[in-house]
Parts: structure tokens; sequence; C-alpha cells
């Protein structure tokens, strides 16, 4: 239903048009205004926020050219109660009603015309388009965002124009308010005109593709990372990013949705996303040599079929969720996992993935998670609570926040010693499980109220300067990033963004430099006791890993990831499995504390961070990083360029073998044939010479 607020405005407006009608039959000019000015208002405030709200009242059929016919009438028969339907007022409203939704359909067409022309077949980044073709600049978005809501609106001169007469009782300010709605409605579409003619109009598909195939083959790429998914799936492809910038291969991003794209984290590899499954199969990939795949979803076909790439499943994460070994890998020519547990996973699942066909190359995301120093000095230490989320199966053991969170959270709130508590959750909390959502708000106010009785107790004391100074820096900072980013209003459109979206390295690189800073200083900005809650995408995950001491997790690929640190961790057996057949089950939990849903067991984890010498999981936990994410050397990064190289090698070797497969099979088609040929008459007879001259 939206926001408590999106949910009034929603009812005011919905209420407003009884009021209307009502207005306009007792007849009340003032309480026909008053009505209408809610419905103007609440109406504005809906589309301002974006509400869902919106969308449903579409489908109920009361969309929004509906809401604006409707109290168009209603003000037709206010003027009719008010015993002006003979007078002039009467009919020029009535003709400027006719007229103002006259101008609708060229206005809609028009609008359309544009959006439609100005979409691309291929939406890229940092791909060179602007020598190759000409892109036009786009309209300026005031003209096409919100485009129906905006002419809509310019009904409001001649309401409040006609609603002036049936006051002063002169037709002056109708006449003038109509005048004005019709001369903007009219200028409206007259502006949008010009952005359908000439020069104007983007280039068709075929030029654009073929620009693109053009640039690929002079890019020669080798590498490809492929992904298809949702909006909130982009998180899947952005963690390889850094990865495909390091790579020793020429490597290139294929993504399949609009959405991926904008929201794509920045990068300076190429990038090309293609909708149409036609395009890509026709999109010109000779060169490239090894595709890596970040998920398991039904639009990897169009590019899986492609035999002189190799195919490689690399996943989003390790984990000992099903998903790690889900039966679709065996389409892949090869499954890269982070060690020897992913292999094994693999075995014991028996879900027809040969484990000649694995590969361990550890996680070259890794690598900025710092490894633990042993117990705090001088602070209070910090335990992260990472629960993920809810699962598309409704199974009790995914997220322990329906069953365990308030348990856990509470426990380290009224810890003693204290701790300070970080709560990060999976951004899909919720998305699915209405009572996970709800379980997500407890525990956010259960923090949120620790925090505020922290922050009276005089034990704990803020260094305001320390922290102001913080702040500031944060402020600066953002400010450069935002210059250095653009705020996203100057790219216009898709086709404008392609056409100028190269990189600037530099800027790209004082970027990395800048989000580094940021985190520093975001952390200074609070104290280091404040309880925090902490959603969106900075401060990353690995940002919090490495302020905390110890975490509290789920099953997930966060679990694996936290390993890397070295630092004590507990896992929650939200499904009552038992200690060992939890471990049995479950590879990462191997060194943790194990949590029944009392979360009863967390003080052997604070235990563990307090003091080491407590921490008995502690060469556990060594052995199952090597186990889970392979060996610190060679560097991941090194680990993940071998197994490029080798499997671009197998590629290549597979395609030369292809051709010469062919060739010989040409030589022997042509044999056959030459044999298959009827012997000259001449040469049957012995004359050689006319066989000759034949």
């Amino acid at each position: 239903m939206g926001s408590a607020a999106e949910l009034a405005a929603a009812v005011l407006m919905m209420l407003g048009y009884p009021c209307l009608m009502l207005a306009a039959l007792v007849p009340s000019v003032p309480a026909f205004a008053a009505a209408t000015a809610v419905t103007y208002l609440a109406d504005h405030f809906l589309h301002r926020r974006n509400s869902y709200l919106i969308n449903r009242l579409s489908k109920v059929r009361a969309g929004l050219s509906i809401r604006f016919l409707i109290r168009q009438l209603l003000l037709i028969l206010l003027l009719a109660r008010l015993g002006l339907s003979d007078d002039l007022i009467f009919y020029g409203a009535i003709a400027c009603f006719i007229a103002f939704y006259g101008l609708q359909a060229p206005h809609g067409a028009l609008v359309t015309l544009i959006r439609n022309r100005r979409r691309m077949p291929v939406a890229t980044r940092n791909v060179d388009l602007a020598s190759r073709i000409r892109i036009p600049d786009a309209p300026p978005q005031r003209l096409l965002n919100r485009s129906a809501e905006k002419i809509l609106h310019l009904d409001l001169a001649a309401v409040v124009g006609i609603l002036v007469s049936t006051v002063v009782d002169s037709p002056v300010a109708g006449f003038v308010g109509i005048g004005v709605t019709l001369f903007l409605g009219c200028l409206y579409v007259v502006v949008l005109v010009p952005y359908v003619l000439g020069k104007q109009i983007p280039p068709n598909d075929e030029t654009v593709l073929a620009a693109v195939d053009d640039w690929l083959r002079e890019y020669r790429p080798e590498t490809v990372l492929y992904f298809s998914g949702s909006k909130d799936s982009a998180y899947q492809v952005n963690m390889w990013l850094e990865t495909m910038e390091q790579l020793e291969s020429r490597p290139l991003i294929l993504l399949r949705e609009r959405v991926i794209l904008q929201n794509l984290a920045p990068t300076t590899v190429p990038v090309i996303c293609v909708p149409g499954g036609v395009h890509l199969m026709n999109m010109d990939l000779s060169t490239v040599r090894v595709a890596l795949y970040a998920a398991n979803v039904g639009k990897n076909i169009h590019l899986l079929r492609v035999p002189t790439m190799k195919h490689v499943f690399i996943g989003h994460g390790d984990s000992d969720k099903l998903a790690s070994v889900n039966p679709f890998s065996k389409v892949y020519d090869e499954v890269w996992t982070a060690g020897r547990a992913g292999r094994d996973r693999y075995a014991i699942a028996d879900v027809g993935v040969r484990d000649d066909d694995i590969a361990e190359v550890g996680r070259p995301q890794l690598a900025p998670i710092e490894t633990g120093q042993g117990a705090p000095e001088g602070r209070i230490p910090t335990v992260l609570y990472a629960p993920t989320w809810e699962g598309w199966d409704g199974q009790p053991g995914n997220t322990s926040i329906l069953l365990a969170g308030e348990n856990i959270v509470k426990k380290l709130v009224k810890a003693d010693p204290p701790v300070r508590v970080l709560y990060k959750p999976h951004p899909f909390t919720g998305t699915v499980s209405a009572a996970a959502g709800a379980a997500h708000r407890r525990i956010t106010a259960l923090i949120e109220k620790a925090a505020a009785d922290r922050a009276a107790d005089s034990r704990f004391t803020a260094d305001t300067a320390a922290q102001t100074q913080a702040k500031a820096e944060l402020a600066r900072i953002q400010a450069r990033i935002a210059e250095l980013s653009g705020t996203g209003d100057d790219k216009g459109d898709e086709a404008e963004a392609s056409r100028d979206g190269l990189v600037d390295v530099q800027k790209h690189q004082e970027v990395a430099r800048l989000r580094a800073e940021w985190d520093d200083a975001y952390w200074r900005s609070f104290g280091s006791w404040e309880h925090r809650v902490i959603t969106g995408a900075e401060p990353r995950l690995y940002d919090c890993f490495n302020v905390s001491d110890a975490m509290v997790s789920d099953i997930s690929s966060v679990v694996s990831d936290f390993i890397a640190s070295g630092k004590p961790y507990a896992v929650t057996d939200s499904a009552e499995l038992g200690v060992e057949e939890f471990k049995r089950q479950n590879t990462a939990v191997r060194a943790a504390v194990i949590l029944t849903n009392s979360a009863a067991e967390l003080g052997e984890l604070l235990a563990a961070v307090r003091d080491p010498a407590a921490d008995p999981l502690a060469e556990d936990r060594k052995e199952l990083k090597q186990y889970l994410l392979g060996p610190d050397e060679p560097p991941s990064i090194d680990q993940f360029n071998t197994a490029v190289a080798n499997l671009a090698i197998k590629a290549q070797t597979r395609n030369v073998g292809q051709e010469a497969r062919i060739a010989a099979a040409d030589v022997q088609e042509a044999e056959e044939l030459a044999d298959a040929m009827p012997v000259p008459r001449a040469t049957a007879t012995g004359d050689t010479d006319g066989a000759a001259a034949g």
C-alpha cells in the first residue's frame, strides 16, 4: 500500500471526488474550490513519490486522465447548477475542455514517437559509438518526464479562471484562464515537433547494430561477463566489475536488461546491453573465447548456443545453499569455485557436474577484506548482524530474521561488557514475506531505541569535535563525488548516455579514492560505541566486515566471505537441525558458534571476541578459510587470470580443430565429386590429344 503518507493522500484524493460532486449539486463554489485543491495536491504528491497506489488506481479504471476528466465534468455541472448554462462562460468551458482533450492525442503520439525512436536496440557504456554514428542530443527531460501528468495539469489555469468568473460574475477571468490553458497546451505540442524531424532523429536499428559490430571487430573482446536479472539483482554483476577490470584478456560486459545497466556501478570495462535475443545472437562475438555467467537464468541460452567460446559459471557468492549446486550448472563447459569446498559440494550433490569440469580460482572480490588483528584495544567490540533474506521457497532455515533476529539483537544490545551492534540486512529482505519485512522493522526499532538509550548514558561519551569534522569531510567528499560522477540529469536518455558513455579513467580513479576516504570519514562521523542500522549500497558489506570484530549471520555467501577475515562468527540454525546435523549439511559453519533461535549461545561468540585465549575455534577457522576460499598464494586474481587463459586455449584449440575438420571434409567432398565425374569419350578411345583439348 506504500507509506502511510501515500495512503493518506490516496484516501484524500478519492474522497475529494464525492465532495466535488456534492459541492457541484448544492451548489457551493468555495466548497468546490477546496475539494478541487485537495484532489490536485494529493494527485501531485502521489506522482512525485512515484507511489505504487497510482498504478493500482489505473487498474480499477481510475487512471490519471479519468480523474482529470471527472473533475472537469463536475465543473461543468457546477456551472449548470449555478444557472450559467445559457452564459458564454458555460460554452467556453465546454469548448475549452473538448479542445484540451483534443491536444492529448498529438501530444501523446509525439511523446511516444520520440521515446520509441530514441530507444536504440542496444545501450552501451565505454563503447565509442560517437565516431561511427550520429546520435542527436536528447530532448530536455522536463518535456518527456511524466509528460501526461504535466499536460493534464495545464487545465489548472482554466479551472481557476472559471471558478473566479463564477464569484465575480464576469466571464473575463474564465476566458483568460481558458486562453492560458489552450496556449500552453498548444505550445507543449509545438516544442515536441522538432524532435521527430530531420537531424533530431537517431539512426535506425540496423545502423546502430552495424556500428556496434564495427566496434566489436576493432576492440576484439576475448572474455565476456554475461548477466541477466531484475533490478534488485544488480549487485550480483556489480561484485565482478573490479575483477573484470583486472583481467589480462580484453574484457566485455554483456547485459540483457536496461534496468541492470541503469543500476550498474561505474566501471572502465566496455558494457553492451542487448535486450533482444535475436540482436544478441546476430552480434559479432567471434573473437570471444571465454564467457562468464554470474547467475543461472533462462536468457543464458542466447549466449550458451555459441560453440566458439567456452562457457563458465562463476556465480555470485560461495555458500552451502542449494543454489550453489544447481543442476543447471551442467550446461556450462566449466564451473569455477572459490576452493575445494565448492568442488566437494557438487560431488556430494551428484547433479551431473563432472569433477574434471570444476576449477578452483579463489574469490578475487575478497581482496578488500582485512584480516582480524585480535581483540580490540581501547574501544568497545563491534558485532555485525548480517542476516540473509527469506528466499523464494519459504523454508524456515533460510533466514534468522523471522525466528531468531529479535532474540539476537536483544542479547547483543544488552551484553555486559557492552558491544556495538551493526545491523545490515540483505537488500531483498521482506520482498517475498510480509512477516520478514515486519520482523526487520521490529529489529530496526530495537536497535534505534538501544542507540538512543546509549547516547543518553553517561558512560558513553562522544568526541563531538571529531565527529563534526568527519561529517564535514563526508559532505565535502559527497559533493566532489557528485561533481565527478554527475547527477544523471546530464545524460538525457539512453541514446545520449550511450553516445557520451566513455569513462574518464582519471575521474574514475579519483572517485575510487574518494569512496575510500568517504568510508573512513563515515565511521568517524559517529561514536565507536553507537549502534547502527545500515541499509543501501554504502557503506558496503566488506566495509562493515573491516570495522567489525565478529559477525552473526545465516547460511549464505556472507558467511564464506567473512571467513576471509579470520574473525569469530556465529551462524543461526533457524531450522533447528541440531549442531551436528547443521555442521554436516553446511561446510561454512564448521568453525562457527552455532546459535539456536533463542540465541542463548551468543556468550561463546562474545567471549572469543573479548579474549583470544577464549577462542577455541581460531585454528579451525584458518583451516576452513583455505578449504572454502583456496590458498592465499598465489593471489586469487592471478588464479582467476590463469583459469581464463587456460580455458581460452581450450576454446581456440577446439575452433582450430573444427576448421581443420571442415577443411578436410571439403577436400574429401571435392575428391569424391571428382571421382564421380563421367570419363570423357576421347580418353576412353585412346585419343589423348582430344582429351587434352577437352
